[in-house]
């Protein structure tokens, strides 16, 4: 990519665009056409054909989606596959019929199969039954890929999947409701941390930025407590507790979200579709790559090292009544690190950074 190429970010107020905004104006890229939700809905075919029209960008970084964790994958699973269906059909195909010169289209993980074997390899993917719970995001994401592989087969097209293990970072969401289970369990945590210490200040801070179901932070300090109390974060006599779902044992690998960014970045200024296969093959399938670090840690000791960045002295209960959902997700990255990419963000420190920049930026 040239420096004044014309480029267009899909989501760049989420986690993953905006770092990948943020990533490309430091590289000295300035030539950017972006719009807000409320400016373009790209679940509108007409708009979404209207605006490439338009603007015509050469570069395409598709990370818009309709994102959450368990509960709201679970329970909006019709929203989920429709809106992330009509998202990456609508710029998809837009990008092929106005001649975009890439586009990078953003996955997850998630499309891999319940019972994966582990590290999840590009070549495990549609070999089994995925995880019910996020079922309809994954098979949305899916038709995402292969809707890129088709029409780079059929068109000549020039469009690379990428598939994110779990990301955090700066714009994350912390809304106890929808987020990823990293921020959600930050935010739970530090919460905790508040009531433990009496630092109402914090905690009304915390939900002026943030409500609660409608709680504010001039609501009384028992309507807080109360909705604290739904949201698994508790007071006794003793001891503040901190409920987090599941038994703790589920195996994740965290990402920060600027790394992934870079990531992105590197492949679309380096990286090419025919790089992405063997070209002896008589069937072109899993073109997509894995993006993250090859490293994994228990929920449980995630909580533990959250705990411990925060300060909070209080008690972790774990509920083993709610789902844990896939018991390990490790990607396999060393496609990733053949093209010539690899992580630069730890996870330790990576908690630091995001802990500082809940407390200064949400």
């Amino acid at each position: 990519m040239k420096k004044d190429a014309k480029i267009y970010i899909a989501g760049h107020r989420g986690l993953v665009g905006s770092a990948i905004l943020k990533n490309l104006k430091t590289k000295g890229y300035d030539n950017f056409v972006l719009r807000t939700h409320n400016e373009l809905d790209l679940t509108d075919s007409n708009a979404v054909a209207d605006f490439f029209k338009k603007e015509r960008p050469e570069f395409v970084f598709l990370a818009a989606a309709k994102v959450g964790g368990i509960l709201a994958n679970n329970t909006f699973r019709g929203d989920f596959l429709f809106e992330n269906l009509m998202i990456q059909n609508n710029v998809i195909h837009q990008s092929y019929i106005h001649q975009v010169k890439k586009l990078l289209f953003l996955g997850s993980t998630c499309i891999y199969p319940k019972m994966c074997p582990q590290p999840m390899k590009e070549e495990y993917l549609l070999t089994d039954t995925l995880e019910y719970t996020n079922e309809p995001y994954a098979i949305a994401k899916i038709a995402g890929i292969k809707l890129c592989e088709s029409y780079n087969l059929q068109y000549g097209t020039n469009f690379i999947s990428v598939m994110p293990t779990n990301l955090y970072g700066p714009n994350d969401n912390f809304d106890l409701e929808k987020s990823h289970v990293l921020p959600a369990l930050i935010r739970k945590i530090h919460l905790g941390k508040a009531i433990e210490t009496g630092d109402w200040k914090s905690i009304r801070a915390d939900l002026n930025k943030l409500p609660i179901k409608g709680i504010d932070g001039n609501a009384s300090e028992k309507d807080i407590l109360s909705i604290f109390r739904q949201n698994g974060i508790r007071q006794t006599d003793k001891v503040v507790t901190v409920e987090i779902w599941g038994s703790g044992k589920p195996m994740r690998e965290f990402l920060w979200s600027e790394d992934m960014a870079d990531a992105c970045v590197f492949l679309m200024e380096n990286r090419n579709f025919e790089d992405t296969h063997a070209h002896n093959q008589n069937e072109i399938r899993n073109t997509h790559i894995n993006i993250g670090t090859g490293e994994d840690i228990s929920i449980r000791n995630l909580s533990e090292l959250i705990k411990k960045t925060i300060g909070f002295e209080g008690d972790l209960v774990f509920n083993t009544q709610k789902p844990d959902g896939t018991m390990k997700k490790l990607t396999q990255v060393s496609k990733l690190n053949a093209l010539g990419w690899k992580h630069s963000i730890g996870l330790k420190e990576g908690l630091k950074k995001i802990y500082h920049w809940y407390l200064n930026e949400t």
